[in-house]
């Protein structure tokens, strides 16, 4: 059955990040809010976990799950050819709605979909999803909503649609913000503005002036 934490409750906070973080080490799945939308989470490093997210959103393959990370810093186990400009988006966005598409360390052994040697990371500005990636290291994690569906800022949104699929639903209220994060390809020479976001091309431009926008 599956255990809901109210987060805004210190108490019941510190105990729904354990057992958060010990469902995910177990290879369940867990919902926990961002600074965008509530998200569903898995091991990163579970193929059969990562499996059981997209299974549960009756995602495809074809739409590999991004990775939420605690830290910039984890960046340097998990990407590589990470440009100067790619480090100066970080430095100017994160933690926030920023993700970012990179090639990842080809010495990983995930399996985040058919995501062709890259992955999609961003560090989120939400406390309970920081303490918990801290906690545990790096989830796969997309929005906690069935496919189709609209993605949910609250957990009682996410609840009705995930149900029991879901070990642990960590409540921090209404999430500040609907706007996804945008994301930035940083693969190639040139940053490319994938999708618009919470970030507008305009803000990202201040920072990597030569940023292109996808057609």
């Amino acid at each position: 059955m599956a255990r809901r934490y109210d987060c805004t409750d210190a108490t019941d906070r510190k105990t729904g990040l354990r057992e958060a973080a010990s469902a995910v080490r177990r290879g369940e799945l867990v919902v926990l809010p961002t600074d965008t939308v509530y998200g569903i989470g898995a091991d990163a490093f579970s193929p059969d976990a990562v499996g059981d997210l997209l299974e549960a959103k009756g995602r495809g393959r074809n739409m590999p799950s991004p990775v939420l990370v605690g830290s910039p810093n984890t960046l340097h186990g998990l990407v590589t050819d990470f440009s100067e400009a790619a480090w100066e988006l970080v430095d100017a966005f994160w933690p926030g709605a920023l993700t970012l598409v990179a090639k990842h360390q080809p010495s990983l052994t995930w399996d985040l979909g058919d995501a062709r040697g890259t992955v999609a990371v961003r560090m989120p500005l939400h406390p309970v999803a920081i303490e918990l990636l801290k906690e545990f290291g790096p989830m796969a994690v997309s929005s906690a909503n069935l496919s189709g569906h609209p993605a949910p800022q609250d957990c009682d949104a996410a609840q009705e649609m995930l149900g029991e699929s879901v070990a642990v639903y960590l409540d921090g209220g209404p999430t500040p913000d609907s706007v996804p994060s945008s994301i930035v390809d940083v693969t190639g020479r040139t940053p490319v503005l994938l999708r618009a976001g919470a970030v507008s091309a305009e803000e990202l431009r201040k920072v990597v002036p030569d940023l292109e926008v996808a057609q």
